[in-house]
């Protein structure tokens, strides 16, 4: 993970935007999960988008991460807390509220220390490898 100091504060580059951010503890959550999932879990940094705007009713919220399939549907949604944050039924009752706009199959919540990878229809199951023969 690329990381360069500035000013007293560290940054580091997004690993699909490739642009320069601060390093806080949710965007330290953010990289290195996008480090897992296009190293580890093989998902191609093409089919990854970062912190893009939903309209939920009339509000404009942002999403963490959107995994999109080749067809360019959503896949997987996750929502990065901070590591001090606990995982608990608020933070999946915000990742459900983003999927009823994206419909996602897959929903995915982490704070870096523990995560959560669950179907639209709350059964917990495990994150699947990117396969090219979806």
């Amino acid at each position: 993970m690329p990381l360069r100091k500035k000013d007293g504060q560290t940054y580091v580059q997004d690993l699909v935007r490739k642009k320069w951010l601060v390093l806080s503890p949710e965007e330290f959550v953010r990289q290195h999960l996008l480090y897992y999932l296009m190293t580890v879990k093989q998902y191609p940094a093409s089919l990854i988008a970062v912190e893009k705007e939903l309209r939920l009713n009339d509000l404009k919220k942002r999403y963490d991460l959107v995994v999109y399939d080749r067809n360019k549907q959503p896949y997987l949604l996750v929502e990065c807390k901070a590591p001090y944050i606990d995982l608990n039924e608020s933070v999946i009752e915000q990742a459900l509220r983003y999927n009823l706009v994206l419909k996602a199959p897959l929903l995915m919540i982490t704070n870096g220390v523990s995560d959560v990878v669950f179907t639209s229809a709350q059964q917990v199951v495990e994150l699947p490898t990117y396969t090219t023969s979806e």
